[in-house]
């Protein structure tokens, strides 16, 4: 390679939050950019209260696969393709885009070079799968190594499509690569609940990922339709079987 970017990761107001593999997160520790009295005002408090732009970083060598609008700019011998193959690939994946907020196609990036991504307020999460199958919530992916198989699953019954407000998809990775997200909080306020033959009740939407070998549904919180209503719960997201859940409980997820 022939190229050189500079005051990027030497600038002494980024930092490196994290790295795995070809990934790395970066950090402005301020918003530098203040033209205003109040531009400078909300970029202080942003700043004290960990609101702080982000972006990802990719040194790559070899394939990527990035949610679409996601690049901002990329240096090298880097070749873009779409990831779909013939008319019939594109329907599916305009289908399954359609009931799902996720973007229809994810271009691939080839090649070795330097790829930049969209700055964000939002945390983004680095993770290796290991020979693991998860499903994500709506609007977490961002990006993920090509030797992860990034696939759309239907769910397992008609109720949590009436009654939770959900999709009739998911976006799940399966197999063993990096995985990055784009998430409501950061990794360290996340909750994780290990079920072993066991039961989950969420009231909303708070899972942004859980074990495929889980069953989802949506059901009452009473065993009645009156005892749900004098709970004041009414509908809960339920995770049943063996497996992982994420929650976030700390934000308000959607």
């Amino acid at each position: 390679m022939t190229f050189t970017i500079s005051n990027l990761t030497d600038n002494s107001n980024v930092e490196i939050k994290e790295k795995l593999r070809s990934f790395s997160v970066l950090e402005y520790k301020q918003d530098l950019s203040s033209t205003t009295v109040a531009d400078a005002q909300s970029n202080f408090y942003m700043s004290k209260s960990n609101m702080k732009k982000r972006q990802v970083i990719i040194e790559l060598n070899g394939e990527i696969m990035m949610s679409a609008g996601a690049m901002q700019y990329y240096v090298g011998n880097i070749e873009m393709i779409t990831g779909v193959k013939g008319a019939g690939g594109l329907f599916r994946n305009l289908v399954s885009g359609a009931v799902t907020v996720e973007s229809a196609i994810k271009p691939v990036y080839k090649g070795t070079g330097t790829i930049m991504m969209e700055p964000t307020f939002k945390y983004l999460w680095l993770i290796d799968v290991d020979n693991d199958h998860i499903v994500l919530d709506d609007g977490l992916f961002l990006a993920c190594e090509t030797t992860l198989q990034i696939q759309m699953v239907s769910r397992k019954n008609v109720s949590s499509t009436v009654l939770g407000g959900e999709g009739l998809f998911n976006l799940s990775a399966k197999g063993k690569g990096v995985l990055v997200l784009e998430a409501p909080i950061p990794s360290e306020e996340a909750v994780i609940v290990e079920l072993t033959n066991d039961v989950l009740k969420v009231d909303g939407n708070f899972a942004m990922m859980w074990s495929h070998s889980l069953d989802f549904t949506v059901e009452r919180s009473g065993k009645t339709l009156l005892g749900s209503a004098t709970s004041g719960e009414g509908l809960v997201n339920v995770y049943r079987g063996t497996g992982l859940v994420w929650l976030a409980p700390l934000s308000s997820y959607k």
